[in-house]
C-alpha cells in the first residue's frame, strides 16, 4: 500500500510534469535560473526542475538565485538553501540588494522589495546567458492575482504559466502553476524543508492576505470554482503570452 507522501509525490510528479508539457515550458538547450526565496514553494521548484534535469530529454541545466534584502526583516539560512542546492547538484548565487521605501511612497513597501528583488533577478540572468526564469507560483497565487486584478485594476489578467519578456530575450516560466498551496504546504512538512529564520514585517500589508480569504471562501461555496477560474484564464489565453 502506498504511503500517504508517495501518493502525494506522485500527484505533485503529475501535475508538474503536465504543466511543462501544457504550456511547452521546457526546451532542448535551455539554461534555467531559478529564483530561490528560501520558502515552500522555491524549494520545491528547485528540487523538480533538478531531477528533471536528469532525464535526457529536453537537456537543459539549471542553476539558482538567492537575492537578500538588506533593509528587510526577512532572511532564509544561506547554509540551508547551499547544501540543499548542493545535494541537487545546482550551483547556487547569492546577491544582496536594498531599497528606500521613502523615495515613492506611492508604492507600498511589498511592491518595491519584490521589484528591486526581481531587478537583480533579471540583470542577473541577462549578464550570464540564461534564457529562462524559473518562478514558483502555485495555481492559488495564479489564481489569487486574478481575483486581485479583476477587483481593484478592472481587468482579467494574472501571471501567465509562460511570458516571453518584450525587452530582453528572456522567458518567465511557473512550473508550479498547476500544483496547489495545500499540496506544496503538505509536501513540505513531509520533506522537511526548512522555514526561513524570520517572516517579513510586510507580508500581512497587501490585499492578497484578503483576497486569499475571500478565494477560500468562494471555494466553500464552490468546490470547482478553482477549475471553472482557471478555465476562464486558460480560455482567454491569458496563461501564455
Amino acid at each position: 500500500m502506498q504511503t500517504e507522501y508517495e501518493i502525494l509525490s506522485r500527484k505533485i510528479g503529475r501535475h508538474f510534469q503536465k504543466a511543462l508539457t501544457s504550456y511547452k515550458l521546457l526546451e532542448n538547450g535551455d539554461k534555467i535560473l531559478v529564483g530561490l526565496s528560501g520558502g515552500k514553494d522555491s524549494l520545491l521548484l528547485l528540487e523538480l526542475l533538478a531531477k528533471r534535469s536528469k532525464i535526457n530529454f529536453p537537456k537543459f541545466t539549471v542553476e539558482a538565485l538567492h537575492v537578500r534584502m538588506k533593509n528587510v526583516n526577512y532572511e532564509s539560512d544561506s547554509s540551508y538553501l547551499e547544501k540543499f542546492s548542493e545535494d541537487l547538484g545546482v550551483k547556487l548565487h547569492i546577491k544582496t540588494t536594498e531599497f528606500d521605501s521613502s523615495t515613492d511612497k506611492r508604492k507600498s513597501p511589498c511592491f518595491l522589495c519584490s521589484w528591486y528583488r526581481r531587478k537583480v533577478l533579471f540583470n542577473f540572468a541577462q549578464e550570464n546567458s540564461f534564457n529562462k526564469i524559473a518562478l514558483g507560483h502555485h495555481q492559488d497565487d495564479i489564481i489569487n492575482t486574478a481575483l486581485m486584478n479583476l477587483t481593484f485594476q478592472g481587468h482579467f489578467s494574472s501571471m501567465p504559466a509562460s511570458l516571453k519578456m518584450k525587452k530582453m530575450p528572456i522567458t518567465i516560466i511557473r512550473p508550479l502553476c498547476l500544483i496547489q498551496e495545500k499540496d506544496i504546504k503538505k509536501f513540505s512538512e513531509f520533506s522537511h524543508y526548512e522555514k526561513q529564520i524570520k517572516l517579513c514585517p510586510f507580508e500581512h500589508d497587501s490585499h492578497r492576505e484578503s483576497i486569499k480569504e475571500l478565494f477560500k471562501s468562494i471555494e466553500e461555496m464552490n468546490p470547482e470554482a478553482r477549475y471553472s477560474i482557471w478555465h476562464a484564464l486558460d480560455s482567454a489565453n491569458l496563461l501564455i503570452e
